[in-house]
């Protein structure tokens, strides 16, 4: 890869960044009289009256140890959006610089790239749902600064070929973004144990889908320390709140419960794609590492309002490239499962 100076936006190198109170005092005793904090306790629980830690130190340790990595190399952010939004603004000048996304992909990318104005470049998977890698370096030029994977693939649910994102990450001078928020419901192994390796790769992942916390809002990026320390230079000061520190503290204790969690969604997820590819009205089931099916319908518009009237949610994606027709089915619990193939049958029935 291309030196990090090259990389980081120049003016973000020289920026000094915002100093809390908090990084010029990080001690848990004391008498605090420095931050303008309300000394009298909050109306709630006297300890929401302090500043959390701005670095959130003990979450990071406990991280660390579960996944093998140094806590140098953890940035936490306000879902796994916050790290998207940092790495382009890190990386990509207004105007002038550009990404790269694969659609169908999450949104997210493309937004939030838009919004920083950084040109954005689509290059479209395969009919099979793999990436066009010859085409993906056709399309890079000198002002490529980051290229985003999402593996498993949202919404189509397949993990990519590791030999195609690893010549990615080994060719492009740039960043390379994996986005793994459903790792953990796939046997695929992920690329956690390669940034020791490949200074340029950022590994995103969350604790909103297999650990069940999405409405802490708590996502991970994982990197060279290098990079990290760049991400901790331009977050906002206090960006992970305390009560969401304490509440993923507690959870990470549960690693074993999440196991159980991820194995009885992929029971659900099984039975739902079993139960799904019986019925006429529909075409395709795709492979899945996620904890949803993506599902083409002969007529997904009906399909879906049909449930919709029925209060049974899901997300029709048959605007996307690649995915008409097509329904994002998220594995539920058995009794809601057995509702919506239940709502399929009658629908079927009645077509």
């Amino acid at each position: 890869m291309k030196k990090l100076e090259e990389l980081v936006r120049p003016h973000i190198l020289h920026l000094t960044p915002y100093s809390s109170a908090r990084d010029e005092f990080s001690g848990s005793g004391g008498i605090f009289l420095d931050a303008n904090e309300n000394s009298f306790g909050s109306v709630i629980q006297e300890k929401y009256n302090r500043y959390p830690d701005p670095h959130q130190q003990k979450i990071k340790q406990k991280l660390s140890r579960i996944k093998k990595t140094a806590p140098d190399q953890i940035f936490l952010g306000n879902g796994s959006d916050e790290p998207i939004d940092l790495i382009i603004r890190l990386f990509c000048i207004p105007a002038k610089d550009n990404v790269v996304v694969m659609p169908p992909t999450y949104d997210m990318y493309s937004v939030t790239a838009t919004l920083q104005e950084a040109e954005v470049r689509k290059v479209s998977l395969t009919e099979k749902y793999e990436i066009d890698v010859e085409e993906v370096f056709r399309r890079i030029d000198g002002n490529t600064k980051i290229i985003f994977i999402c593996s498993p693939n949202n919404p189509t649910g397949n993990s990519f070929s590791r030999e195609n994102i690893l010549k990615i990450i080994g060719n492009f001078q740039g960043i390379t973004v994996i986005d793994e928020a459903y790792m953990d419901f796939s046997d695929s192994g992920g690329f956690l144990d390669q940034i020791n390796d490949h200074r340029n790769l950022v590994i995103l992942q969350t604790l909103s889908k297999a650990w069940g916390l999405a409405g802490l809002r708590l996502g991970i990026a994982y990197a060279d320390k290098e990079i990290i320390k760049l991400l901790d230079k331009i977050k906002f000061p206090y960006n992970i709140n305390q009560a969401t520190q304490e509440m993923v503290l507690e959870a990470l204790e549960f690693e074993n419960r999440k196991n159980e969690l991820v194995r009885a969604i992929l029971d659900q997820r099984e039975f739902l794609e079993n139960e799904l590819k019986k019925l006429r009205i529909v075409e395709q089931v795709y492979p899945s590492d996620a904890n949803f099916l993506l599902v083409r319908f002969r007529d997904a518009a009906r399909v879906f309002q049909y449930l919709l009237d029925r209060n049974i949610i899901v997300r029709n994606r048959s605007k996307l490239v690649l995915c008409e027709n097509s329904l994002r089915i998220t594995a539920g619990i058995p009794e809601e499962n057995a509702a919506l193939i239940d709502q399929l049958k009658k629908f079927e029935n009645e077509a």
